[in-house]
This record gives C-alpha cells, sequence and structure tokens, in this order.
C-alpha cells in the first residue's frame, strides 16, 4: 500500500511539474488564460487531491469512532454540544444587522433570514473563541496552581 501511494504521488508530482511550464504568460488576458490546459490540470489535480483527503480522513474517523470503546458515545456528545452552541448563536442574532435596502442598492440581493444566519455563523465564532481561550487560561491556571 505505501509503494502505491509513492508511486501516485511521484505520478502527480510530475503532471503538476509538466503542467507548471504550459502556465499562460503574465500578459495573457484572464478570460482565456483561465481556459488554458495548464491552468485547468492544475484545478483538476487539486480538486483529485481535495477528494483523496476528504475520503481519507471520513473514512479513518469513522474507523477510529467504531473501533475505540466509547468513541460513539463521545462523537455524538460532540455533536450534540455543537447543535446546541449553534442553537443559542443562532438566538442570540438579530437579522436586522444589515440593511436590506442597502445591501440591495449595494447589488447584493438578501433576505433578513440570510442576515440571521450569517449572525449566527458570527456569534458562534466568537462563542467558540471565547470558550477556547476560557479553556487554555483554565489549563494554565490550573497547571501553576499546581492542583
Amino acid at each position: 500500500m505505501h509503494k502505491i501511494v509513492k508511486i501516485g504521488l511521484i505520478v502527480i508530482s510530475l503532471i503538476a511539474f509538466i503542467m507548471l511550464f504550459m502556465m499562460p504568460d503574465g500578459d495573457m488576458p484572464m478570460s482565456e488564460a483561465m481556459g488554458s490546459t495548464g491552468i485547468t490540470v492544475m484545478f483538476a489535480l487539486a480538486y483529485i487531491l481535495l477528494g483523496i483527503a476528504v475520503v481519507a480522513t471520513v473514512v479513518f474517523g469513522l474507523k477510529n469512532v467504531v473501533s475505540t470503546p466509547g468513541g460513539l458515545k463521545k462523537t455524538l456528545f460532540g455533536i450534540v454540544g455543537l447543535l446546541v452552541l449553534l442553537g443559542v448563536a443562532y438566538g442570540l442574532s438579530s437579522g436586522t444587522d444589515v440593511s436590506i435596502e442597502k445591501m440591495a442598492n449595494a447589488g447584493i440581493e438578501t433576505t433578513e433570514s440570510g442576515i440571521k444566519q450569517v449572525g449566527a455563523g458570527i456569534n458562534m465564532f466568537f462563542i467558540m473563541i471565547v470558550v477556547a481561550v476560557g479553556l487554555i487560561a483554565w489549563g494554565a491556571i490550573k497547571k501553576a496552581t499546581g492542583k
């Protein structure tokens, strides 16, 4: 298996190296450059590698959850915790943070629901930052006091 992965990586590296020389020049118009073979193949390689990474992450993550005793229970606690946090963040967002008319005048079509969802994402991010900093501080204080 290790040998197959090594050979695959060498093949992908050689293809990328060859495509490097097929990249468009800097003076080529953007519309033509985006349609060039070099760019198209590089994007395809990036998508293939991203797909392999996602599949490997999901497969090995699920394998670890199933094979570890109590892994499924811990995973469900984590998922439920994130869903509760998302519910709190959504409840805290108002949906009136931005004027819909001003957004429409700027050429961005949006709704109050869309604004509320963006606000929920921002609130969730800030809540997670506060929790992370709090846990780091708690660990540092616990370590410093020796308890």
